[in-house]
């Protein structure tokens, strides 16, 4: 029964950290894929893969220092920081919805259209994605492998089964993602980051609500604020209120822009002057 129950706590812990930081992941990798740059995927994979590694050296700190206990004030902050991130990369991707713009940028500035900056973004998200679950999934299975027998068949057994769900995950996205049009793809990937960014915003006030640092209302909150994951306080809600009113007046403002555009005459042809018929 222990074995049973071990197991099932090992691939809770996992598939649960797991699956949001995947999620991003899948759908910076899939993008990319199907925007034609599959070349700049290895960055994505390589923040990813460090945040592995600095996530086990913040356990050990966190087991060794601070008696397993991780800091509330820097999870919030890499949460705000991937929030960020997230926001900039939803404003960049919606901005080359077009897929004509996209495969000009593709075919006249090969280098620029993904320029270091973007990439550099793209795995700073994967990073902090990875990394701000990381530690705390390394703390969780120690403190269950210690409550039990120690790492043993159980453990892992549930630990590679929940890596098996959350590949599959990862090759259904790609999948699905090489047979969606360009302009969906782009649109859909925009809106998930946005919406992850918001969660994360959410998730950061937790933080600093449990620290007592940003107060707590959550009278009158719908019930299915909390249900679908997100933080169910005014203080929460109201932030993200007012980044959602300020991606809004930017869309509005990128589409009047954009209509003003498309309906200025196309310019005339510089060169010299015809000669007039004589």
């Amino acid at each position: 029964m222990a074995d049973g129950s071990t197991f099932v706590q090992a691939f809770t812990i996992l598939f649960r950290e797991g699956l949001e930081a995947l999620l991003i992941i899948a759908a910076l990798v899939a993008f990319l894929r199907r925007a034609g740059a599959a070349e700049r995927i290895a960055p994505v994979y390589a923040g990813a893969g460090a945040a592995a590694l600095a996530s086990l050296a913040m356990a050990w700190v966190f087991q060794t220092y601070f008696d397993g206990n991780h800091n509330d004030l820097m999870e919030a902050g890499v949460m705000l920081a991937a929030a960020a991130l997230m926001f900039y990369m939803s404003g960049w991707l919606f901005v080359r919805q077009d897929p004509k713009a996209w495969q000009a940028d593709l075919n006249r500035l090969a280098e620029r259209a993904l320029g270091a900056g973007t990439v550099l973004s793209l795995a700073g998200i994967a990073f902090l994605a990875v990394f701000r679950e990381g530690a705390e999934t390394v703390l969780f299975l120690h403190a269950l492998a210690k409550s039990n027998n120690g790492f043993d068949g159980s453990l892992f057994a549930g630990l590679g089964v929940a890596a098996l769900a959350l590949a599959a995950m990862f090759v259904a996205m790609q999948w699905l993602a090489l047979r969606l049009p360009l302009r969906p793809m782009f649109v859909i990937t925009s809106a998930f980051l946005f919406v992850m960014g918001l969660k994360l915003v959410g998730e950061a006030f937790q933080e600093f609500q449990e620290q007592t640092l940003v107060s707590v209302h959550d009278g009158g909150v719908p019930a299915f604020v909390t249900e679908i994951g997100f933080n169910g306080t005014w203080e929460a809600i109201g932030t993200q209120a007012v980044l959602v009113a300020i991606a809004l007046a930017c869309l509005v403002a990128y589409l009047a822009r954009n209509r003003s555009a498309a309906a200025l005459p196309p310019s005339a042809p510089q060169g010299k002057p015809a000669r007039a018929a004589s």
